[in-house]
């Protein structure tokens, strides 16, 4: 049974070991081949990209980006947002937050918090316009926010 479309939505996928091991190698070099893949797992091409086709109509993989060097961008401003959530709002604001393409990640916690937001923008001035932006969120009832100054 294949799982496309509509269908996705309603059935969740959990990943397998093999499906696992792929995501591992592209956590590491998101450019890697079919072949490559394929090779390092010790199956087939074929298997390969069927998992990977399942992984990303299921929702499981949600894309490839590229990773930079944490010294890429000095200037960038980074910053840790706890986020309290009214009601049965989480939802909505999950799907506004990843909306946001400064916020890098973004966590459920337990707590005085509901959610915790990762930041980065290119400058003070962008990061303001991030903030002002969250806090306008429908059903975000409060926020606190930690600048990282420097990694130890």
């Amino acid at each position: 049974m294949s799982v496309t479309g509509r269908d996705a939505e309603t059935v969740k996928y959990i990943p397998d070991a093999l499906d696992r091991g792929i995501i591992a190698h592209l956590r590491t070099d998101g450019r890697a081949s079919l072949s490559k893949l394929a090779d390092a797992l010790g199956v087939a091409r074929g298997t390969v990209q069927n998992r990977l086709d399942r992984l990303i109509v299921s929702g499981t993989l949600l894309g490839f980006t590229a990773r930079v060097r944490e010294d890429y961008d000095m200037n960038a401003v980074h910053a840790v947002m706890m986020i309290e959530v009214v009601g049965k709002s989480t939802t909505q604001v999950i799907r506004k937050l990843r909306g946001l393409p400064e916020v890098h990640t973004l966590h459920t916690t337990n707590g005085n918090w509901d959610l915790v937001a990762n930041i980065r923008a290119a400058s003070l001035a962008e990061f303001d316009r991030v903030l002002r932006e969250v806090r306008l969120i429908d059903g975000v009832s409060n926020s606190e926010t930690s600048l990282l100054l420097s990694s130890v």
